[in-house]
């Protein structure tokens, strides 16, 4: 087994645990990363013992594959750098800041034929794992995301920070184009939209409600699932899942069972994914392609949200 060359570009709060995460995975080989923050990449560089690089031009020709966790408007530069030098790159989400940025690294990662893994870690959580198997015709679902306020992430609004995990989550489950988008939404502490709603029809007739707030008192991180007389729930923090029936008794209730779920490190699980991918050369689970749909329905809730467009408004392509 040919050993891959791993970089990772950014080493702040997460992209430092990407960073550990290829340091002790078997097969492959943490060759450095790159931070603008020179201490801080001194700091991360020697606790894991590889090269520290101010720029991350400098890993070129010493990598096979980067992990690209810098601040958003960089993904496109960045991103394309490594792709056009035929790197396979796993790119944090949201992808870019435009729908044209993320064709075009999409076209260049299929020219390149290089891999082009998007980060929606959520895709690798347990607890959705067990559910999709399970599902054949969602009808209504309900994703719920919020968490007291952090200063890391502000670089962009809610929508694109939180909630667009749960879009691309939405939009697996329901097995079908997006086609109408309603949403409201609010700025609080930041410049951007903090707490936001979006309500989504399919083209199969499913419907998804998806909340996000990062101005909440408590952390919660819910799906429900609605088809037939059948609900499903999981619990993205815990892992877990469960699937609930209206009960036998004369008084109507729901009964609950868990459905079996075995706790994982998401972000293990996704990076092993990648380069399994980059390994054999097959099709990632979270393409460029299923990046750019997350990334619509981000934009144009946000826009609807800045707009104050209420009334429901068809996603183009």
């Amino acid at each position: 087994m040919r050993t891959i060359r791993a970089g990772v570009i950014g080493v702040g709060y997460l992209g430092q645990f990407h960073a550990e995460k290829y340091a002790g995975m078997p097969g492959v080989e943490l060759v450095g990363i790159a931070d603008p923050d020179r201490a801080r990449a001194a700091q991360v560089a020697g606790k894991l013992k590889t090269q520290a690089c101010a720029e991350s031009s400098d890993l070129l020709g010493k990598v096979d594959a980067v992990s690209i966790v810098a601040p958003t408007v960089l993904h496109h530069p960045i991103a394309k750098q490594f792709l056009d030098a035929g790197v396979h790159v796993l790119l944090e989400k949201p992808m870019t800041v435009s729908l044209e940025q993320a064709d075009e690294l999409i076209g260049l990662a299929a020219r390149k034929k290089a891999i082009l893994q998007v980060g929606h870690i959520e895709r690798f959580n347990p607890a959705v794992a067990a559910l999709k198997p399970l599902l054949r015709h969602p009808r209504y679902l309900q994703a719920e995301r919020s968490a007291p306020f952090t200063v890391r992430c502000t670089d962009v609004n809610v929508v694109l920070d939180l909630m667009i995990h749960d879009l691309d989550i939405v939009c697996d489950l329901a097995g079908s184009p997006a086609r109408l988008v309603s949403a409201a939404g609010a700025s609080i502490i930041t410049r951007g939209v903090d707490s936001a709603v979006a309500r989504i029809v399919f083209e199969n007739g499913c419907v998804a409600d998806v909340a996000a707030s990062r101005v909440s008192d408590e952390k919660k991180r819910i799906l429900k699932v609605f088809e037939g007389e059948v609900l499903y729930t999981a619990d993205f923090q815990s892992q877990k899942a469960s699937v609930s029936r209206r009960g036998a008794g004369a008084v109507p209730e729901l009964v609950p069972a868990d459905i079996a779920t075995e706790r994982r490190d998401t972000l293990r699980e996704e990076i092993e994914a990648f380069i399994r991918s980059v390994r054999e050369g097959t099709r990632p689970l979270v393409s460029g392609a299923e990046g750019r749909s997350a990334l619509a329905l981000a934009l144009l809730i946000s826009r609807n949200i800045e707009e104050g467009m209420t009334a429901f408004v068809p996603l183009s392509s």
